[in-house]
Parts: C-alpha cells; structure tokens; sequence
C-alpha cells in the first residue's frame, strides 16, 4: 500500500518519517483556575512536545441538566462513578473567555494550540482564535453534521477512534472530505478512562492506515508511556496524551494524565521509537566496524617453534578478528608450524 503523504498542522509536518506529533491534551486539569491552566501550557512548553490541545464546550451545549439514570455515569466507574453529566461537564470545562489567553500562551511557547468543539458555537469561537486544526472527540465521531461543520473550515482534522465501528469511521472521513477537509489523522482510541493497556489493540493502526489511506496516530488513556511508544514502533505518527501537573492534585483527568516530567520521556521515547523503525537489513552496518574488528578467530596464544605441533594450547579462538575463521580448529590442530611464530600473531595459513 501507498505511504500516506504527511499532513500539517501549524507549521508541522504530520506522517510517515516525520517526528512523532505529540499533543498535550489540558482537558479539564486546570481545576476550575486560570492560572492552572496557563501553568499546564507554561509545563508543556518544556517538554517538546508541538501541540496543547484544549476541549470547546459549556454544559449547556454538550447535554442538559436532566438526572435521569442516561445522564448519570454507572456507580462503579472508577472516576466519575454516580456523577450527573451536566454537574461533570460545569466542572470540566474551559470557559470561553479562558480560551484567548491560553492560546496567547501556547503561542508566545511556538506550541501549537487548537480544540475539540463539540457544537457549532464553539467552531465560531476557535475560528475567531485562528485555530489551525480541529479535534473530533471519539463520542463525536457519529455527529456528521458536526464534522461537516468543522471539515467546512479548511483546516487539518484529527479524528478520534475510541468505539467505532469500521462503517462508522468510514462515515466520519466521508463526513469530514464531504465538508471539504483535505488534511485527515485518524487516532485509533480506547474510550476508557483510564484504559487498560490490554484493551489498546495496537494492531489496529496498520490497518486503519490500509483501510483509509491517511496518517494515523494514537488518542491514548493508558498510564505510563509504553503503550505509545509501542504505537510508534507500529506506524502512529501523532501522539495525544492528557496532562497535568502532579497527579496527586486531583481532577477530574488526573489519574489518565502524564506529569510534565513523563510528557518529555515520551516526546523522547517515542522519537527513539520513530527513529529505530528503520528496513530489514542483514550484515555488518557501518556503526559497527569497531567491533566487527572484535570478531573471534584464530590466534596463536604461545611462543613456538619452527616444526612444533599446533595444539589446543597454543593455538586458541579468541578476540579480535584478524586469524583464520574459527571453524578451522579441527584442520589446523596436529599441523606444525612452518617458522617461529609469537604469541599473539593471528593464525594464518602461511604459518603451518
């Protein structure tokens, strides 16, 4: 299958052989503080990652204020357990006059910043802010209308996975080409928060990438970093991740959130990852010649004698290279030697 040809968003170059894209999701971490926010973006901005990316929404515009047993979350989710979704979402979300100054923030960084918008009045706003891109959050993925919306922009979308079906994704990227989007990154998902690394599916991004013909990165809830560097190994090219300051603050994201600290290991890691995903290949690589020179062979180990036997201990296979092949201990052994030969002399066929 054809390589899919990179994307970019806000100056970078998003594909195959390109730095792994690694966005820095804020969410709801800021904890209901400005300043916490600002200080989220101020911490990202040390860890090379590119992108900060934020979620557009009020309670008012993503549900409303009803109590029913749908709009409540099940008892026993380990986060949000027993939780009104109007009260959850009043909690998380990130004020529309917030939104100006963290994308100042980000910006005076050279992060890139840009959102998720989960209705129409939200895509005024980042038009407003010059977003460079657009999220669609994993539960959006079945709002066509919303997508189309967003694709009519013209800006470069990232299209979370986390649930669908095949057909539905395939409606979302008609959906987002429909609208008029020429720049798409699907990010295979798991919906789960936290995610249990077991649940990633990994495999699923080479076959995205068969099956749409698009880069393809990964949305992961996972702890930790390995799960992504694994994705890279398997063809992700873009990377988001939730952050936070210190877990320990709380929130309603920390326990799925990187601290800073770990953000730059993965921003390393998984450039590693990237970068270590080179063709098969067989034989000595350049970056070898010093210990190709460290190869085993056939050495004389002992000072001996013109018409002396070669024996097992005169004649040894040891570092370096330089003798004759190991291999020909059982030709050698029981010849003589031709001339005086010293101790540490390479065994070569002239000598016996």
């Amino acid at each position: 299958m054809r390589t899919p040809d990179p994307i970019e968003i806000g100056g970078h170059r998003v594909g195959p052989g390109e730095r792994p894209f690694v966005i820095a999701e804020v969410s709801g971490n800021h904890n209901g503080s400005l300043d916490r926010a600002l200080e989220i973006v101020d911490a990202i901005a040390g860890t090379g990652a590119q992108a900060v990316k934020f979620q557009t929404y009020r309670a008012d515009t993503i549900t409303i204020d009803a109590d029913g047993p749908a709009f409540r979350i099940r008892d026993d989710h380990g986060l949000w357990g027993g939780r009104n979704l109007y009260q959850l979402y009043e909690q998380a979300h990130t004020p529309w006059e917030w939104h100006d100054p963290l994308f100042a923030r980000a910006r005076e960084h050279g992060l890139v910043p840009f959102s998720s918008p989960f209705d129409p009045t939200a895509i005024e706003l980042l038009e407003s802010l010059d977003a460079p891109a657009y999220k669609v959050a994993s539960a959006e993925l079945v709002d066509l209308p919303l997508i189309r919306a967003m694709a009519a922009t013209g800006k470069p979308m990232v299209i979370s996975t986390g649930m669908a079906t095949l057909a539905e994704i395939d409606a979302a990227v008609a959906a987002a080409r429909e609208g008029g989007a020429t720049q798409v990154v699907l990010l295979a998902c798991t919906a789960s928060y936290p995610a249990d690394p077991v649940d990633a599916n990994l495999q699923t991004i080479p076959a995205l990438r068969e099956a749409f013909g698009v880069p393809i990165g990964l949305s992961d809830h996972t702890p930790g970093i390995g799960v992504p560097v694994a994705a890279v190994a398997l063809g992700a090219v873009a990377i988001e991740k939730h952050v936070t300051l210190q877990r320990a603050d709380g929130g309603v994201d920390s326990d799925f959130s990187l601290e800073p600290a770990e953000l730059a290991s993965l921003v390393t890691e998984t450039d590693v990852a990237r970068r270590a995903m080179g063709p098969a290949r067989f034989g000595p690589r350049e970056s070898e010649r010093d210990t190709l020179a460290l190869r085993r062979s056939l050495w004389v180990v002992a000072d001996v004698a013109a018409g002396e036997q070669v024996t097992a201990d005169n004649v040894r296979s040891i570092r370096p290279a330089g003798g004759l092949h190991t291999d020909t201990i059982g030709t050698v052994l029981g010849r003589t030697f031709t001339r005086d030969v010293a101790r540490g002399t390479p065994l070569t066929w002239d000598l016996i």
